[in-house]
């Protein structure tokens, strides 16, 4: 089932409408969507590995722009949206004491949240809602989705092709380990 689920992946990162579903998944994750565009960002560039920079460059942009609405979610529509959001995701008590840590880190947040594993959309609704400013979240934003993903396309632009075998060779391992570290970073909510 997983070899077929991947073989349509392929067939659809190579097709006309790729770039757009990257852009809609990309903007999503970044305020209400549980799947990063990571999953979407791997067989686009294995597919189409002359387009990798601007996959990338979509990936960071809509990102971006999904965070700044995450973050006029958090800031204008808490109450209602953004805490239905965290209640749907069983994340509204660990948001108060993220909510906490913001106000003392709250850039070392936006630059770790965008980085990694970490939900962002989370990172997002926080700065709105803690009234983070909203430049150096922007800026914050750009410099690691975009690192993120360029480093991303970069890796599978110049290791692709070996890469895509190990990836075809190993698929259900791969996939298992993609879901724990979904996972795992809904889960550092927790701890933090």
């Amino acid at each position: 089932m997983i070899r077929k689920l991947y073989d349509w992946t392929m067939r659809m990162a190579a097709g006309p409408r790729a770039e757009w579903g990257l852009g809609a998944v990309a903007f999503a994750e970044s305020s209400f969507f549980p799947v990063p565009p990571d999953v979407m960002i791997l067989p686009m560039v294995l597919a189409r590995p002359r387009r990798a920079w601007r996959i990338a460059l979509i990936a960071t942009v809509a990102s971006v722009v999904g965070g700044v609405f995450g973050y006029l979610i958090g800031a204008f529509l808490f109450e209602t949206v953004g805490r239905a959001v965290l209640d749907f995701y069983g994340y509204a008590e660990e948001f108060e004491r993220f909510r906490r840590l913001y106000l003392d880190w709250g850039l070392w947040i936006v630059l770790i949240g965008g980085l990694t594993p970490f939900p962002y959309k989370v990172v997002t609704i926080a700065s709105g809602v803690v009234g983070y400013p909203l430049l150096p979240f922007i800026l914050g934003s750009v410099a690691t989705r975009g690192l993120r993903f360029f480093l991303e396309a970069a890796l599978l632009y110049w290791f692709g092709p070996p890469l895509r075998g190990f990836i075809e060779r190993r698929l259900g391992w791969l996939t298992t380990a993609f879901l724990l570290l979904l996972i795992g970073g809904f889960a550092a909510l927790k701890f933090i």
